[in-house]
């Protein structure tokens, strides 16, 4: 598929993290402990996927520790997502409200309630972990924006995506593309850069319009290029929610014109991006020692998914109709919901 494909203007380095081994080790042993992969043909597409790899190239410069954390975060947002975009829970709300609640209940800090962790869904389980491997030092602002992109990642992905899948609604772009950072839970990749890089941006950095032009480009940058390397998986599935559908369905485009027209807009957004940097370390030259890495760990981003959508079979399959048949890859126990009932359909889409 990749030859076929428009070119993707990105201008920033190709690195990787040279902790990579360990941490696709690490992955193998944090899956199988929390109970999130565990059967034969789920292990060999999570293995496939190589997250490692992803990991190593959007955050290269993280130390060994926190290379494993972030990669936790990574695999437990695309099991999830799988779960919630590729099967019949996509399209069904309601099924999702009970372990959406548990989830938030860990996030907010308001406990699981009595169950006891053998009774709690995988991904409850590995959340918990997360939630306190992750949260000791960080600072108070930190966690609230960090909290409230995971929350609201979870509540637009159980609710919009699949209520628009249940009722048969098609987004506008804009719609979709003010959504779409938080159903690709990039907002929460982003914030993990000030945990692997040591770093603390104060609010008002945060506010910054410039700084929130930075984050805002390059999160559409990593999602859009997603959605041009997914199209062909999403197509075979029936998935609206990608914006060269999109761009094809409310303009008339053809294909080859939709994937162009988007790959120009990711180009735009890209030195959208670096107009913001060079602003914000003009305006901020006493910050440096923060914004550099900070936006550097933005420009890893950019770079890195781009490389690892390029190489990964999980966009590049040898068949596509594999795509087909979700089932043989999603697990119940993930979420803790059963099979979907008889007159449901299971088409679904996959970041």
């Amino acid at each position: 598929m990749e030859n076929e494909l428009p070119y993707i203007y990105c201008p920033f380095p190709q690195r990787t993290n040279p902790h990579v081994a360990h941490t696709r080790e690490h992955l193998d042993k944090w899956t199988r402990n929390t109970g999130l992969v565990h059967r034969d043909s789920a292990r060999e597409r999570f293995e496939q996927a190589d997250f490692g790899a992803f990991v190593g190239m959007v955050y290269p410069t993280a130390n060994e520790h926190n290379l494993d954390l972030v990669a936790d975060w990574f695999v437990w947002l695309f099991l999830v997502d799988d779960q919630l975009d590729d099967g019949h829970l996509g399209r069904s709300p309601e099924r999702v409200r009970d372990v959406v609640t548990l989830m938030r209940s860990v996030v907010e800090g308001t406990g699981t309630g009595p169950l006891p962790d053998e009774d709690l869904p995988a991904a409850v389980v590995a959340l918990v972990d997360l939630w306190e491997r992750t949260t000791p030092n960080a600072a108070a602002h930190w966690l609230r924006r960090f909290a409230w992109h995971l929350v609201t990642y979870l509540t637009t992905a159980t609710t919009w995506e699949a209520g628009n899948r249940a009722d048969g609604v098609v987004p506008s772009e804009d719609t979709y593309i003010a959504k779409r950072r938080h159903t690709g839970a990039i907002h929460v990749c982003m914030d993990l850069i000030e945990i692997v890089a040591g770093i603390e941006a104060p609010e008002s950095i945060h506010n910054d319009p410039r700084f929130i032009v930075a984050v805002e480009s390059s999160c559409n940058v990593v999602c859009w290029a997603n959605d041009v390397y997914s199209y062909e998986k999403e197509q075979v599935l029936g998935e609206i929610h990608n914006l060269v559908h999109l761009v094809r369905h409310h303009r008339g485009y053809g294909k080859q014109q939709a994937l162009e027209h988007v790959c120009a807009e990711i180009a735009t957004e890209t030195e959208r991006f670096l107009a913001a940097e060079g602003e914000l370390l003009m305006a901020y030259p006493q910050l440096s020692g923060m914004l550099l890495p900070y936006l550097d760990g933005m420009r890893s981003w950019m770079r890195g998914n781009l490389d690892w959508s390029r190489q990964t079979p999980r966009y590049n399959p040898a068949d596509v109709n594999q795509y087909k048949a979700p089932e043989q890859y999603l697990e119940a126990t993930v979420l803790g919901i059963g099979p979907e009932p008889a007159d449901c359909g299971a088409e679904g889409r996959v970041d």
